[in-house]
């Protein structure tokens, strides 16, 4: 598998964890607070003397899913690349993206289809039309059989949305 493990998830947030809460302006206890862990434990991962816990990157990743530092190191959605992560091949033709305008490279469009990869996480997606993700895989095989069974029964997975 190519694309980002769970252990460098977790150091990239941790470094970046200090810089996260200087964006929101958040005292350590507020950031503490929000967090759910206590101010000594913030400070230790600040100080990069321990890193964050998995469930606690899942937790800024959501919370400070809009964070512009966030972005910068992983990409537009932040909780995409954890599910993807976390669920290896994903297929949910439900979660409506941006898109793809900033950190998304279209690698085939074809269709009402289209198969980008993430130029910082290096993952891979399909969207359909409405911008809607069906796929997310860091597996370049599996999400090019998934983009080739969508564009041959295309016309049977299509969901009308007014």
């Amino acid at each position: 598998m190519e694309g980002l493990t769970q252990e460098e998830l977790i150091s990239i947030v941790s470094k970046k964890l200090r810089l996260i809460r200087s964006e929101y302006n958040f005292s350590q206890d507020k950031m503490a607070e929000v967090l759910g862990i206590s101010k000594k434990t913030l400070i230790q991962i600040e100080k990069e003397r321990m890193e964050a816990s998995w469930t606690l990157v899942i937790a800024v990743c959501g919370l400070f899913r809009e964070s512009e530092i966030l972005k910068m190191v992983l990409g537009d959605e932040p909780i995409e690349l954890i599910e993807t992560i976390i669920f290896k091949n994903m297929a949910t033709p439900k979660n409506i993206t941006g898109g793809g305008k900033a950190f998304w490279k279209d690698i085939n469009i074809e269709g009402k289809f289209k198969l980008q990869k993430n130029i910082i996480s290096s993952h891979y997606r399909i969207i359909d039309g409405n911008n809607r993700r069906w796929y997310s895989s860091f597996d370049k095989n599996y999400i090019l059989n998934q983009f080739r069974d969508l564009l041959e029964g295309g016309k049977d997975n299509e969901e009308e949305i007014e």
